[in-house]
């Protein structure tokens, strides 16, 4: 296969893939100068800046290239990088509309660009598994970000609706005091009535007699003012019967107020006890989740160790890089670190 074809089947290849040959292709020169880690920022930030294909990408526009030297100060210019190309036989002349990662690297670097294409990469079965493994730590792991993303969301709703019951109980005990002091202000009321019926029917038992005993005058006077007393509708009594009946309602009112309350507490604490459960629950499955990309995790660690001499070097390092990028998502407690103090 002509050079010229293998170079544009590279470029063709995610980001990633085109960083890894090139470091495995220059590894002494590039790890002596400390470039390794160099290369692994080039492919996050060209992922950041491919705003459609993100990682899977493989070539940035020219305004995204652009950006992609500013911000690395980069002094080349996209122009220069494809004058030289093309003056090396690289790419063919014309006008470009792409910039794949590798060949900035190929100016960056001035290496030989067919030197490249034509550099081993390895024992493919070993970087297959070794890959597959690594896939596999990085799906363990976005599970894991998931079941804990799950976890504390049901935790804030849990939270939310135990909020939600505690304000619905202290409305019921309200509505329930309410109660209660409307109970006392009907049989206040009661009582009262009873006090003035009772004062009533004592004048009317006191006429009564009267109007059977004594003088014929007496009696008659007596009979005249029993008549009155039977017809009328004295205040006290009249308030009395006024207030009982409000106190009526109002105990009535209350009594269907903390019903209701009381009704809608039991929900809430029900919901809110149902919620608490499923937090639990999703608490248990993080960190379920966690300690299996933990052991995903230790598993490629142990397989990337057993064949790293076998492995290309700048491939081997790159796995480990990523491996160590993967672990910084455990805690402390579980071999974690914090990236910023790393």
């Amino acid at each position: 296969m002509a050079e010229k074809q293998k170079l544009a089947q590279l470029a063709a290849r995610p980001y990633k893939d085109q960083a890894v040959w090139f470091l495995n292709a220059f590894w002494d020169q590039l790890q002596a100068k400390g470039e390794a880690e160099k290369l692994w920022s080039f492919v996050h930030k060209a992922a950041e800046l491919d705003l459609e294909r993100k990682a899977d990408g493989t070539e940035l526009d020219e305004f995204q290239a652009h950006r992609f030297l500013e911000h690395f100060k980069e002094t080349m210019t996209v122009q220069a990088m494809r004058d030289k190309l093309r003056s090396l036989g690289a790419i063919e002349t014309g006008v470009a509309k792409k910039v794949p990662l590798i060949h900035m690297l190929i100016f960056k670097y001035g290496v030989d660009w067919k030197e490249l294409v034509n550099a081993p990469q390895g024992n493919k079965d070993d970087i297959e598994k070794a890959q597959k493994l690594l896939d596999e730590v990085t799906a363990a792991f976005q599970a894991s970000e998931a079941r804990d993303q799950e976890a504390a969301e049901a935790v804030r709703t849990a939270t939310r609706q135990e909020a939600d019951a505690k304000a619905a109980e202290q409305e019921a005990h309200a509505r329930e005091e309410e109660l209660r002091a409307a109970k006392q202000e009907l049989d206040a009321a009661l009582h009262e009535l009873q006090a003035q019926e009772e004062a009533f029917n004592a004048r009317t038992a006191e006429l009564t007699r009267l109007s059977e005993e004594g003088s014929i005058v007496a009696k008659n006077r007596a009979k005249n003012e029993l008549a009155q007393h039977l017809s009328s509708d004295p205040l006290p009594l009249r308030k009395a019967k006024i207030t009982q009946e409000a106190a009526v309602k109002k105990a009535e009112r209350a009594a269907q107020a903390a019903r209701e309350a009381t009704e809608r507490a039991s929900t809430a604490r029900a919901a809110a006890q149902a919620a608490r459960r499923e937090a639990e629950e999703a608490k248990a499955a993080a960190e379920a989740a966690l300690e299996e990309a933990k052991q995903r995790l230790a598993a490629a660690e142990a397989y990337l160790e057993e064949v790293k001499n076998t492995l290309p070097l700048g491939g081997s390092w790159w796995m480990e890089r990523e491996l160590h990028e993967r672990r910084a998502y455990l805690p402390a407690s579980k071999g974690g670190y914090n990236k910023r103090t790393v």
